[in-house]
């Protein structure tokens, strides 16, 4: 095993080459592939996407990838879909997911309410929002110096409940979402970090730490 190459699981989710220079602005050597085997051979891997979960779900499963992911022992980061693709299930286009963190993937809108509507909200959810910690501490070196209430970038229509494995939420709208999920060696964000400036920087370089 390369202990420099992060694996870039490439299923046709988009968003590949941003991730692909974010990797390679820290120092590390992204392998772009589709096949277990070549994954097998990075330190770490990388799930990233934008896209529709049945979707990307089927392209994983089409390349045998859904029963891959869960069994690594490696770090494994998933950025936004990504992230969703790791819970138990999404409701974008009825989706079982891989089932790896406890948290279902709804709607934004669709999310419980902390208290009164605050009228309409704009879906998808786009543009700069801060995380806050939904425990004491960060839970997770991934997110170790970064400040308090950081800012990071959002693109999605549909995020995480929380749930035990939430380390992070994020705030939009009336409604509370899972901005950071884990469990054992599976992160996940909600977010970009390959497009949220010096913050982004920070994680993933944090990442290639872990």
């Amino acid at each position: 095993m390369n202990t420099n190459k992060v694996g870039i699981v490439d299923y046709d989710a988009g968003n590949l080459r941003s991730v692909v220079n974010a990797v390679r602005k820290a120092g590390a050597e992204p392998v772009i592939s589709e096949k277990a085997e070549a994954l097998s051979s990075c330190s770490r891997i990388i799930l990233p996407g934008v896209g529709e979960a049945s979707t990307a779900m089927r392209k994983l499963k089409e390349r045998g990838l859904d029963t891959f992911i869960p069994g690594l022992k490696v770090p494994v980061l998933g950025i936004c879909i990504g992230l969703q693709l790791m819970c138990l299930s999404s409701d974008e286009g009825d989706t079982e997911c891989m089932g790896i963190f406890p948290s279902r993937v709804r709607r934004i809108t669709d999310l419980p309410l902390a208290g009164e509507e605050e009228g309409r909200i704009k879906i998808p959810h786009m543009g700069w929002n801060t995380l806050s910690p939904y425990n004491k501490g960060w839970g997770t070196p991934l997110l170790e110096g970064l400040g308090e209430s950081p800012f990071v970038y959002y693109v999605h229509s549909f995020a995480a409940t929380l749930s035990e494995a939430t380390l992070a939420t994020t705030g939009y709208g009336g409604r509370t979402f899972s901005a950071v999920l884990r469990k054992d060696n599976f992160i996940g964000c909600q977010f970009h970090p390959e497009k949220s400036g010096p913050i982004g920087e920070i994680i993933i370089k944090n990442f290639l730490t872990i």
